[in-house]
């Protein structure tokens, strides 16, 4: 009889533990399907870019976490102060008016400024990096993009030297742009 009413809590024992199981972590309701990065399709800029009107975020529905090494530079990002050649950058330069979307899922970045849509994978490939129109000229670019040391590295293919980067400094996000202008912007969406 004891092996019978044995058998039997450890049978009920399994069943409580599975319902538990399967209502932890979502209040009890039907968990949501994880959104990949590879979910969503790859966002380009239209001939002539998007205007003057930002499109809507093309990450906003993903849900895969970022990846180990990535810098988290998500944000919509103003201009606070701009050196070009290691002065402040005059009053005219259009640095002053840069904005930028940063978006990112798993290793993939989706940068959204002055007209164009930069989507990248920081992979360190040209296939799964920028491939794209460069802002102002709209003509095709590929740059490889990377997680290095904290910091969003892009390089163009095929110009030598020439290194972007986008890194966090506290609450700040800091820009290079070559050949001489860093700028550091402050989050204008939290």
């Amino acid at each position: 009889m004891r092996s019978r009413t044995t058998r039997t809590s450890f049978f009920g024992l399994i069943i409580a533990l599975a319902t538990l199981a399967s209502a932890c972590g979502d209040g009890g309701t039907a968990a949501s399907p994880m959104v990949l990065a590879d979910d969503i399709p790859v966002a380009h800029t239209p001939p002539g870019g998007y205007g003057d009107v930002m499109p809507p975020p093309i990450l906003a529905r993903c849900t895969e976490p970022l990846v180990a090494d990535a810098p988290d530079l998500r944000g919509l990002w103003q201009t606070e102060s701009a050196e070009v050649d290691g002065a402040i950058a005059p009053p005219e330069h259009p640095i002053w008016q840069h904005v930028e979307r940063v978006e990112q899922c798993g290793n993939r970045v989706v940068v959204t400024s002055s007209g164009v849509i930069h989507d990248m994978r920081a992979d360190g490939t040209v296939e799964h990096g920028v491939n794209d129109l460069a802002v102002n000229t709209y003509v095709p670019i590929h740059v490889v993009a990377s997680f290095e040391d904290g910091a969003l590295v892009l390089r163009p293919v095929g110009i030598a030297d020439v290194v972007v980067s986008r890194a966090r400094d506290g609450a700040t996000l800091v820009f290079h742009y070559p050949p001489a202008i860093i700028a550091r912007l402050r989050r204008i969406d939290a």
